[in-house]
């Protein structure tokens, strides 16, 4: 019985704190902008996040922006608004270079905050809204293709991926692109809460057959 009651006590513990992890478990806080093919025949880019500007080059006086878009092969996103809005530029940052074949491409539609990536003239930059302050909570989206003009992934000329740009050592030291879903590693055989509750449980069936049968 003493046993019995240890390891139901055991396996209760490591419950607890594996839920426990789960609720204290850190979230991400860098920028990341996500671009999936969507019903209709278009191609959305949805980002949201934070970003830190310590240690970046910036921002560049006098800057001017146009609207929303993309150019894989220059390595160039930006997303909010397709009008031209005011922002801040700034540089000293390392990443990709290109993620795909395409050329310009303009969104069509795009609302949110101007965020993204442009690298005129082979200088990369880092694109905020004008006056942003490190630590603000920024989201944006775009749109590419229409009804009458359908984009996929291969039309726009993009490589699906995680792409990422990064400076500093802080967690919201970086600005992710993820194109198409995010690998998942395949579940481990009793890995997880699920895992650990069929293994006490069974741990303690066990242990009452033997009784039954001794």
């Amino acid at each position: 019985m003493a046993f019995t009651t240890r390891i139901a006590g055991a396996a209760t513990l490591g419950v607890a704190v594996l839920m426990g992890y789960g609720l204290s478990a850190p979230a991400q806080a860098n920028y990341i902008v996500t671009l999936t093919e969507q019903s209709g025949n278009v191609v959305a880019a949805s980002g949201s996040g934070t970003l830190d500007l310590t240690g970046l080059i910036g921002p560049e006086p006098g800057s001017t922006s146009s609207g929303a878009f993309m150019t894989p092969n220059a390595g160039i996103i930006i997303t909010g608004p397709t009008s031209g809005t005011a922002d801040g530029r700034f540089t000293g940052f390392a990443g990709p270079t290109s993620f795909g074949s395409g050329g310009l491409l303009d969104a069509s539609s795009g609302t949110g905050d101007r965020v993204g990536i442009d690298n005129a003239s082979d200088v990369m930059a880092l694109i905020v809204p004008a006056f942003y302050t490190s630590g603000t909570s920024l989201s944006a989206t775009a749109i590419w293709g229409t009804a009458t003009n359908p984009a996929t992934f291969a039309s726009l000329g993009v490589t699906p991926g995680t792409h990422v740009w990064t400076w500093g050592s802080g967690a919201d030291d970086s600005f992710t692109l993820q194109i198409g879903p995010t690998s998942v590693p395949g579940p481990v055989a009793g890995a997880g809460l699920p895992g650990l509750i069929f293994a006490g449980g069974g741990l303690i069936g066990w242990w009452r057959r033997r009784k039954k049968n001794a």
